[in-house]
């Protein structure tokens, strides 16, 4: 019996010490703002990965030393931001040329995130030590 009361009271204390560590939880409504620029972040990253899928882009980033799974990642990489600087710069293409321009910004794109240490695609950019 008196070791049933001490187990008791041992868990009584530690259930008292307890209470007061609860985790507080807040809830909100997510507004439709939210909901349109998540989606409008996903489309933009949908049409930059179509645009990587075509042969020519892959082509032209491999002979620039950029696999399609390095170029993938990148894209991965972008905040919503960048992607939608991106997409809207592909927008302003001209149709069926130019897709040179489109590969200079790419490459640009992958440089600096590598040059910023987000990824490691390009060796020219790590430094030696």
């Amino acid at each position: 019996m008196q070791t049933l009361k001490r187990a008791f009271v041992c868990a009584s204390l530690a259930a008292f010490t307890f209470v007061g560590y609860t985790q507080k939880v807040q809830a909100a409504m997510i507004g439709t703002d939210q909901i349109h620029a998540a989606n409008v972040a996903h489309s933009d990253r949908a049409r930059i990965h179509a645009t990587l899928d075509r042969p020519e882009v892959v082509a032209q980033l491999e002979r620039m030393g950029v696999t399609r799974e390095d170029a993938q990642s990148r894209v991965a990489a972008l905040s919503d931001e960048e992607a939608a600087t991106l997409v809207s710069q592909i927008d302003s293409l001209p149709a069926g040329g130019d897709i040179v321009g489109a590969l200079l910004l790419i490459f640009v794109v992958l440089l600096v995130t590598d040059i910023l240490g987000l990824t490691k695609v390009f060796p020219f950019t790590r430094s030696r030590r």
